[in-house]
């Protein structure tokens, strides 16, 4: 997501989880979103992604620590995040698993407002 400002959002439903900033660029980092583990990713084009931190292949609450790159799929690029357990890419954007099109992970919607990094519901 890019910045907004919080004119333009209802930001009551979010939680703040740091300054984008304290997120490196193409990394990840954790946090717990109304009882959930959210891994949190900064793009090398300034998006701010979020999504759920437990990867449904090992059940392992680490996909914050995953490895951000972009693939081509069906000659779009698509940004993701590979499982730092198995490998498995998933979109950072919709959580879609790219090695098997049965798995998911699910997303919240999150903002940055002046430069507070908001997580909101799922986005599912």
């Amino acid at each position: 997501m890019t910045a907004a400002s919080t004119r333009d959002a209802d930001v009551t439903a979010y939680t703040r989880v740091c300054r984008v900033e304290d997120i490196e660029v193409e990394g990840g980092v954790a946090a717990l979103v109304a009882g959930e583990a959210v891994a949190i990713f900064r793009t090398y084009g300034g998006n701010v992604h979020a999504m759920s931190n437990v990867d449904p292949f090992s059940r392992a609450s680490v996909m914050s620590r995953g490895i951000v790159g972009t693939r081509q799929v069906d000659g779009c690029e698509v940004v993701f995040v590979a499982s730092p357990m198995h490998k498995q890419a998933f979109c950072l954007r919709t959580g879609q698993c790219l090695d098997d099109a049965a798995v998911r992970i699910p997303v919240h919607d999150v903002r940055v407002v002046d430069g507070d990094v908001l997580v909101g519901p799922r986005s599912d």
